[in-house]
């Protein structure tokens, strides 16, 4: 796709850059951290709703410069899923990120990102073995290596990921401490819609039956901090409760936990901040959602990592 390399936004704000090139991208980077400015860097794969647009304030708050990064990575997709027909909507994409300031967007192809000959990959680190990682074998591997490519692409001050997929802000939060990469990494709040629906360019696969039945995620999860609340601190009845609650609306589910929130390891106990987790189908569309919540039953929505 052709894209121009920048777009005029109006005399009331800024002209946003549009850059597919590596190099290019390396050189704009280094340009605004010489002239004294702090990079932040939100990747996504497009399709952007409020929770992407989220993440791109939460960057704003804190640097000068915001690059967004728009790339359907092949490689985090197994051979079943919805590669082909996630949505890509570069256009609309570009004109939200526009209206919010964002400096320059980051769309490079897939010769660009994985160029012929490309062997290369990332091994991720112990924290995606576990559900996600049981679930799709192949995923962290690729959302590893795509991430390590676009912060060497783009070596950002920060760099924002949202909470809704939890586990994959761990484990790139991990692997940028394991490779010593300088980028601070900031997981940010999860976005919900008005009736507790998280956030998800998936949503858009649901019909309006599935659309209802997809609440079921976040009513479930509820149960995580109703039950500590109540003193009930056993895993394993909470999370009982958890699938029976959502047995009745969904057409499978792939996991329902209660899990330690740093490391993911099973707990017969709640003892510390845990994370409820819940991966589950609504007809043929996969949809994630999580809560993190304290001994006290207390949710807690922001975790950040600094080093």
């Amino acid at each position: 796709m052709a894209i121009d390399p920048v777009i005029e936004t109006g005399d009331s704000m800024p002209a946003i850059n549009i850059l597919d090139c590596p190099k290019k991208m390396f050189r704009w980077t280094r340009q605004q951290q010489a002239n004294g400015e702090l990079v932040g860097v939100v990747p996504t794969m497009g399709a952007l709703h409020e929770g992407h647009l989220s993440l791109v304030e939460a960057a704003r708050a804190r640097c000068e410069k915001v690059v967004v990064t728009i790339f359907v990575n092949p490689t985090q997709f197994g051979p079943n899923e919805d590669y082909e027909r996630y949505p890509r909507t570069l256009q609309k994409d570009v004109g939200l990120l526009s209206d919010l300031g964002v400096d320059c967007v980051f769309a490079p192809s897939k010769e660009d990102m994985y160029p012929q000959g490309s062997s290369t990959t990332v091994a991720p680190p112990a924290v995606a073995t576990k559900l996600e990682g049981e679930c799709r074998p192949e995923h962290f591997g690729g959302v590893c290596t795509i991430v390590l490519k676009l912060l060497q692409i783009i070596p950002a001050d920060l760099a924002c990921f949202g909470q809704k997929d939890f586990q994959q802000a761990l484990v790139i939060r991990n692997m940028v401490r394991d490779l010593n990469l300088p980028t601070q990494v900031a997981i940010c709040p999860i976005k919900r819609e008005p009736d507790g629906l998280a956030m998800s360019s998936r949503n858009v696969y649901l019909d309006a039956g599935e659309r209802k039945r997809a609440l079921s995620l976040v009513q479930a999860l509820r149960q995580v901090p109703e039950a500590i609340g109540q003193g009930i601190k056993d895993t394993g009845l909470i999370e009982t409760r958890m699938k029976e609650f959502l047995r009745p609306f969904v057409d499978r589910i792939d996991y329902a936990v209660v899990v330690d929130s740093e490391t993911l390891e099973c707990l017969e106990a709640v003892d510390r901040t845990v994370v409820g987790l819940i991966a589950a189908y609504i007809g043929k569309t996969r949809l994630i959602d999580n809560c993190v919540v304290s001994v006290a039953g207390e949710t807690d929505l922001l975790i950040e990592s600094n080093h």
